[in-house]
């Protein structure tokens, strides 16, 4: 048996700021930091106490804080992983969203999508994007460990959940898994069929609506 608790980190202060995340260094905001202690909280409740536990995450600062939101609860040290971050969007990162909206080319209907170029200088393309989210995933389920946190971004959730179920990558393209900011996914393979299921997807109910947005 083993179950992954897929966690997006709260409100950081891109989001207020309006501007490009990717792997723009935000921090998380007053709300993001009372959200954090919020998802602590209710993963502790989900988590057998006597449970052996691993927390990976993100290295950037919005996700290490919430790890370390986590780790304190659990008695843990994180993994920080930078092939976890969010994706790459290369010389917007930081700049006003609507700067990068303007020169935004969306991916084509039909047709190539994982390495499609999306007019940005410097950005990651899907396929590069997914491949090393995907290789990480590998890395962390080599470990036997039965509950696993994992504290990610919400455009990366998307790459956590088509790794687990196994999707190939050229069929990725089209994927797209939304949850909300603070949110857990949980993920779960039974011991019998071995089949991975996707438990909840985006469960935001722990936090209160100001966290949420």
């Amino acid at each position: 048996m083993r179950t992954l608790y897929v966690v997006t980190h709260p409100e950081a202060t891109h989001h207020v700021e309006n501007v490009v995340g990717g792997w723009h260094d935000s921090r998380l905001t007053p709300t993001g930091v009372r959200a954090a202690a919020s998802v602590a909280q209710a993963l502790r409740a989900a988590v057998p106490d006597d449970a052996e536990v691993e927390l990976f995450s993100s290295d950037l600062q919005r996700t290490r804080q919430t790890a370390e939101a986590v780790a304190e609860l659990f008695g843990l040290q994180p993994v920080l992983d930078a092939r976890l971050r969010e994706k790459s969007y290369g010389e917007a990162e930081g700049k006003p969203q609507e700067w990068l909206d303007r020169r935004f080319v969306p991916p084509p209907a039909v047709g190539e999508r994982m390495d499609h170029d999306e007019g940005v200088a410097g950005s990651e393309t899907k396929a590069v994007w997914a491949q090393r989210i995907y290789a990480a995933m590998d890395e962390i389920l080599r470990s036997p460990c039965e509950h696993q946190i994992i504290v990610t971004h919400g455009g990366s959730l998307t790459c956590v959940v088509a790794s687990w179920i196994r999707m190939p990558l050229e069929s990725a393209g089209y994927a797209s898994f939304k949850a909300p900011s603070g949110s857990i996914t949980t993920l779960h393979e039974d011991d019998f069929f071995h089949n991975r299921h996707v438990v909840c997807l985006g469960d935001a109910r722990h936090l209160d609506p100001a966290e949420a947005g």
